[in-house]
This record gives C-alpha cells, structure tokens and sequence, in this order.
C-alpha cells in the first residue's frame, strides 16, 4: 500500500505514470466515457483547512469514478478536540477506502498515514502541496512545455515553492527561485531536495533577486503572499514583497512565449498583476481544472497498487 504525501516518495517514472492515466481519464471524459475504476469506494475527506479547488476536484473525481466521498471539518469530527490523530486514523481507515488530508502540520498527515489501512493523501501541508504539482505538470505537458523546461517561480518560500522544487528534482528539469530576504525555502528541505536532483541532473537555484530568477523562463509561477493562517502578517508581507509580482515587465525577462502558471486563488495586483494573469488565463484555468484529471489519476493509481 502506497500513501501520497510528498513527491519525495515517488520516482519519476511512477509521478509519469499517474499523470498518464489522469490525461486518459481526461480523455475519456471530454468524450462522456465513465470507467467506474473506484465503483462501491468512499473517500473520507478531513479538511482543517478550507478549500475551493480540493474539495471540488476530489468530490466530483470519486463521484466520476463511481465512488462516493465524504466532506469531514474539523468542526465535524472530533479530531483536534481531544481525539488522538492516530486513534481518528484507525476508525476512519476502518470504515472508508482512501483518506484526503488538508492540514497544517506536515507531521500531523504522517502520523494518520502511519495508523491508517488505507492510502493517504496530502491534499495540503504547511509544507508540501503535492497534488496541485501533478495537475501543474500535467498542464505543462499538455502545453508542450516540458523538453528543456526552465521554470522561475518568484514569491514565498512556501508548500508551493517546496513541491515545485521536489517535482523539478525528480523529473530533471531547471528551476529558479527567488523569495524576499527572510521568506527563504526550508533549509532540511532544500538539502534533501539538492541530493536527489543530482542523480537526476535538475538544476535548482535559489535567490532573492526575481529579476534573475525570470530570465529565460519557459514557465512563469508565483503563489499568494500569505497563505492561510499568515492573515495577521498581511500587512508586513505586502512590504516584504514589494517588487516580487509578476507584471509585464517581469514577463519581458522570460523566454518569448513563457506561461505563466498559479495555482489560485490568485490576489491580482499584489502577487500577479490583472494583465498577466488574464492575458494566461487559459492556461491558468486549464491548471485549475486538471487538478480534478490529474487526482482522478491518483487515485485510481493508488487503488491499483494496493491490488498489486
């Protein structure tokens, strides 16, 4: 039984191989062809943090697969109000197919993966948000973009610039960042990342200047500049982050033709400007919805490991 909790996990071949079966889902269901590969499953969704994206994809994804998913707050459940994690994690996993987490603490995931029967999935973490990378990769497949990729992302050192370093080192291509002093990568993170990236040849650059970062960018990606549970440091951000969004004249230093990439909800005139982000909207909104074509993917891959 696989869990799907960092990228890390996975090599490229498997991160590949998930991404295939989510485009011939895709495929299918342009066409109004239903396979009913989880028929009968339930997938239980934890959500300590909200969502429009994730619960929207993976709802809709189990229910065109033929299963059924629950939407489980932490206003609902009584995990978090004095229930231990890993005995909410045996009960659950007791009764339902596959597990979705949207959380805080990475740790907290792990511990319910390690007590759980059934695969997990990090739908988000303070630290990794691997899902929104497979639909991303996903995108840029479908765009082309993807022999000699130079991807320059430019904001936070956030779970975002985290995953996208962790895709980048397991697939092979060159990554730039750029983060305002202070607001860096993880450190343990970054060193983890660096070592895999060298048995597959990834270059991965970090800095503070975003103009160096967008310079020869085929793919341009930013994230808000407080995620949620940072609302009280909004204010000290916005100057932090000055010069950090990607308006026109940033797009200029990238390669002619880049697209830009969010993984939304997108905060027009502070990480993005309006023009950018509508000017790429197509490619955007197609990122957004493959995060249901790439999670019915993922699901299905994981069901059929645990059959292996």
């Amino acid at each position: 039984m696989r869990h799907f909790l960092t990228l890390k996990d996975f090599t490229k071949e498997e991160i590949l191989e998930i991404i295939d079966i989510g485009l011939e889902i895709k495929k299918n269901l342009k066409k109004k062809v239903y396979k009913k590969e989880l028929e009968m499953q339930t997938l239980g969704m934890i959500f300590e943090k909200s969502s429009t994206r994730t619960r929207v994809s993976f709802e809709t994804g189990m229910f065109q697969l033929g299963g059924h998913a629950l939407f489980l707050s932490n206003r609902d459940i009584h995990l978090g109000r004095g229930e231990p994690v890993k005995d909410t994690a045996r009960v659950i996993s007791s009764m339902c197919d596959m597990v979705m987490i949207r959380t805080f603490e990475h740790s907290m995931i792990e511990e319910f993966a390690a007590y759980s029967k059934v695969p997990v999935i990090n739908g988000l973490t303070d630290s990794y948000h691997p899902v929104q990378l497979l639909a991303d990769y996903m995108t840029m497949i479908e765009y082309g973009i993807t022999e000699d990729a130079v991807v320059a992302y430019v904001g936070d050192g956030n779970n975002m610039t985290h995953s996208w370093m962790m895709l980048a080192a397991k697939i092979g291509f060159d990554l730039k960042i750029a983060t305002p002093v202070g607001y860096e990568v993880d450190s343990k993170i970054l060193e983890e990342v660096l070592k895999i990236a060298k048995q597959s040849g990834a270059s991965i650059t970090i800095g503070n200047n975003p103009k160096d970062a967008m310079r020869n960018a085929t793919i341009v990606t930013t994230d808000t500049w407080a995620s949620m549970g940072q609302e009280d440091e909004k204010e000290k951000r916005m100057k932090a982050f000055k010069g950090f969004m990607v308006d026109d004249l940033m797009m200029c230093l990238a390669k002619k033709g880049a697209k830009f990439l969010h993984c939304l909800p997108a905060y027009r005139g502070q990480e993005v400007s309006e023009h950018v982000l509508e000017a790429h909207a197509g490619i955007v909104f197609d990122e957004a919805e493959n995060r249901l074509h790439a999670q019915k993917g993922l699901m299905v891959w994981l069901d059929r490991q645990r059959k292996l």
